[in-house]
């Protein structure tokens, strides 16, 4: 589903990713694991055809993201640390927007479902900016899933929200996976890493360091890698 290959990004004189190949097969839940400043969201945005890469190749679902950058966004949703949400639109307004422009078939049925989903039914028609950012980040979430991607990019997306919703996003998350679609994920958090994808890939300035199953590495490995100033 997602097919990078030897791709870097350099802005002026910063190396941001230098030489990153990995593929990720249907139905997996991958975690992008690394410090702040290691490269995660700039590929995350690449991914995302939110930023070109300077050199190398992406294809997602079979399209190349250079060629066919529309009908990759077809097939993504995206959750990142910019929600893409209205302020002055109400949480219904906004979601009726994007499920418009990604023409979702009886759309005001599936509003209604995400809405209760992310528990923001009650709230379907205050303005978004009297949203706390737990909530931005739940419509987010409804946003990033309205037209039934089979992909989906999430940049540390459980920033700002709290116990429930944080459990709310994950039992969603997992949801998500069952029917076979796949799941990207950046995190610093190493534990949640482990405990809930199927393979990490840890990135470190710029490059994969490590590329592994969950099951075959050890929370104490990553944080040795992470913290080897040799890697």
């Amino acid at each position: 589903m997602i097919k990078v290959r030897n791709i870097s990004k350099s802005f002026a004189s910063n190396q941001a990713l230098q030489d990153v190949t990995f593929q990720i097969q249907k139905g997996q839940f991958v975690t992008l694991l690394g410090a702040n400043g290691a490269g995660k969201t700039t590929l995350t945005r690449i991914l995302a055809t939110l930023t070109r890469p300077t050199k190398g190749t992406v294809q997602i679902a079979g399209y190349a993201i250079d060629k066919d950058p529309i009908a990759v966004r077809r097939q993504i949703g995206v959750m990142s640390h910019f929600s893409f949400l209205y302020g002055d639109l109400s949480a219904e307004e906004n979601l009726h927007f994007y499920g418009k422009m990604y023409g979702v078939q009886n759309l005001q049925n599936r509003i209604d479902e995400l809405l209760h989903q992310v528990n923001l039914h009650t709230r379907r028609y205050d303005l978004v900016r009297t949203f706390s950012r737990g909530m931005q980040q739940r419509l987010s979430l409804a946003r990033a899933i309205l037209h039934h991607p089979d992909i989906l990019l999430l940049d540390e997306p459980f920033a700002g929200l709290d116990v429930n919703a944080h459990k709310m996003l994950n039992d969603l998350l997992h949801n998500f996976i069952a029917h076979d679609s796949t799941v990207l994920l950046t995190t610093h958090d190493i534990d949640y890493a482990v405990n809930n994808s199927h393979r990490l890939i840890i990135i470190k300035d710029g490059r994969v360091i490590a590329d592994d199953p969950t099951a075959s590495i050890t929370t104490d490995h990553i944080k040795n890698l992470l913290a080897d100033k040799s890697k």
